[in-house]
C-alpha cells in the first residue's frame, strides 16, 4: 500500500465518489460533505517546496542524470550506478557505526547495525537485476560515454573495502585531484577495519589474538593468522559458552557471503556484457574481477569451520 501523501490509498484519505459507483460519505452532525473532505485531505498548499522534497531532495535526486549518448539503454546504466553509490553510502555508514560500537564494547549496537547492513547488501546486489542481460551491441551502443570512467574509481566503495580490510594506498592515486574525497579516504586508510575492532573485542574477552594481528600496520591489508583461526574455531566449538560471540561471528559471515555474490554478480554481468575485452579506466576487466572474486573477507571465519 502506498503512504505517499495524496496517492488513492493513503490510510484516511477519501475515496472517489465516482470511483466504481462508490457512494458520497454521509454527512455527519449537520456537517457538509466539503468540510469532511476538508478534514481528511492532506496539506497541499505549502509556501515554497514541500516538506518531502526539503527532507528527500527528490529534485536534486532526479536531476542527476546528464546522458552522453542518444542510446536509450544508458539511463538505466546512469541511474543504476547512481543507486549502487547510494547504496555504498548506506553500508559504509552501518559498518562505521558497527566499528564504533565494537571498540566500546556495545556488541548489540554493532550487531544491529550489520544486520540493516545485511539488508542493505541484498538491496545492493538486486541492483545488478537491471544491467545483468546487457548484451555486447547494447553495451557497446553507449560504452564509450564513459571514457576512461570505470567502478573501481569509485571513492566510496573504496571505503568499503578498507572498513573490510581490502586497503592498499595505491588505490588513493586516482582521488588526487579531489581534495575532500582524497583526505577521506586518507583517513579510512590508516583506521582499523570492521574486523580489527571484531579482532580487538575477542582480544579484550581474553581470547589469544597474537599481539602481531593486533598492532599490524593498519594500512595494509589484513592477512590471515592461524591463530585467529584457532581462536575462531574454538569460539565455534563452544556455542553455550561463546553465544553472543558466535552470533557476532554469523553476522559477519552473512556480510561477508554478500560481498562474495556482489563480486560474482559483477564478474558475471561484465563477462556477459563485455567478455574478456579490456576494461573501462584500463583495468584488466574480466581479469581483474575474476581475481578480486576469489578472495573472502573476515578469512578466518571461513577456514576455522573446518577446525571445530
Amino acid at each position: 500500500m502506498s503512504t505517499f501523501p495524496g496517492s488513492p490509498d493513503t490510510p484516511g484519505a477519501s475515496p472517489d465518489p465516482g470511483a466504481s459507483g462508490a457512494s458520497p460519505e454521509p454527512e455527519a452532525s449537520g456537517a457538509s460533505s466539503g468540510a469532511v473532505a476538508a478534514v481528511d485531505a492532506p496539506n497541499l498548499d505549502f509556501a515554497g517546496t514541500t516538506p518531502y522534497e526539503d527532507y528527500v531532495q527528490a529534485d536534486v535526486l532526479t536531476h542527476l542524470q546528464h546522458l552522453r549518448s542518444d542510446d536509450p539503454g544508458e539511463m538505466v546504466f546512469l541511474v543504476t550506478t547512481q543507486v549502487m553509490e547510494l547504496w555504498f553510502t548506506v553500508i559504509v555508514h552501518e559498518w562505521e557505526t558497527a566499528s564504533r560500537a565494537l571498540r566500546e564494547d556495545r556488541v548489540p549496537v554493532a550487531m544491529d547495525a550489520l544486520k540493516r547492513s545485511v539488508r542493505e547488501l541484498e538491496a545492493l546486489n538486486h541492483s545488478w537485476h537491471p544491467l545483468a542481460q546487457l548484451t555486447p551491441a547494447q553495451f557497446n551502443s553507449y560504452r564509450g560515454a564513459l571514457g576512461e570512467g570505470s567502478g573501481f574509481q569509485s571513492a566510496m566503495y573504496r571505503r568499503m573495502e578498507f572498513l573490510l580490510g581490502e586497503k592498499s594506498a595505491s588505490m588513493l592515486v586516482p582521488h588526487r585531484g579531489a581534495p575532500r574525497v582524497h583526505a577521506e579516504l586518507e583517513k579510512a586508510l590508516h583506521e582499523p577495519s570492521l574486523y580489527d575492532e571484531v579482532l580487538g573485542l575477542l582480544a579484550r574477552r581474553g581470547l589469544p589474538v597474537p599481539a602481531a594481528v593486533l598492532g599490524r600496520d593498519l594500512a595494509k591489508r589484513y592477512e590471515p593468522s592461524p591463530e585467529v583461526e584457532a581462536v575462531w574455531a574454538g569460539i565455534y566449538a563452544d556455542p553455550d559458552q561463546n553465544g553472543e560471540l558466535v552470533r557476532l561471528g554469523e553476522a559477519l559471515s552473512d556480510v561477508a557471503e554478500l560481498v562474495w555474490r556482489w563480486r560474482n554478480d559483477h564478474l558475471v554481468a561484465t563477462r556477459r556484457a563485455m567478455g574478456a575485452k579490456t576494461g573501462t579506466g584500463g583495468s584488466a576487466g574480466v581479469a581483474w574481477l575474476e581475481k578480486r572474486a576469489q578472495k573472502n573477507v573476515f578469512p578466518e571465519l571461513w577456514t576455522a569451520r573446518s577446525h571445530v
